[in-house]
């Protein structure tokens, strides 16, 4: 004997679905003379309803030593070097990919002090295909990030 069946009707709610896909953003952080720190974020949705995050912050300091990165990354996303100003107001937008590899970049080097060093985990992050890069960011933004972030500086270091 089978049961009947009763036909539920459940409302459907729907969440505020954001738009778009993720990406990323950096604002400048106005230093002294002519010096700039970066705030880099992770965005979802579109530019006037985006979510963001903040995901590192630069200093003048830190921030100069990885400035040729910082123009790559703008390039790729389809931007002129020149909106890459230390009196910028708005913020520059990443494409997905090059937000990734630039965020893997600044984590990775950001407590290190050597250039040579610098450049070694640079070219080193450079080298490494989409998905690695993916993969790593995944590691160095979740729940056991400084483990990840100095295994990351240690594979990539001679």
């Amino acid at each position: 004997m089978s049961t009947p069946q009763r036909s539920m009707t459940i409302p459907s709610r729907r969440l505020a679905a954001v738009s778009g896909v993720r990406g990323f953003r950096f604002t400048v952080n106005p230093g002294r003379g002519e010096t700039y720190g970066l705030t880099l974020e992770e965005t979802y949705g579109e530019a006037g309803s985006a979510l963001a995050t903040a995901v590192v912050t630069l200093t003048p300091q830190q921030t100069a030593r990885i400035v040729d990165v910082l123009f790559a990354a703008v390039r790729r996303s389809g931007h002129q070097p020149s909106v890459l100003t230390f009196s910028r107001k708005a913020p520059i937008r990443l494409t997905e990919p090059d937000g990734v590899r630039l965020v893997l970049i600044l984590l990775a080097t950001q407590p290190i002090a050597k250039y040579e060093r610098v450049r070694a985990l640079v070219a080193g992050i450079n080298a490494m295909s989409t998905e690695e890069t993916y993969y790593w960011y995944s590691k160095c933004i979740g729940v056991d990030a400084n483990r990840a972030r100095k295994a990351l500086r240690i594979l990539l270091s001679d």
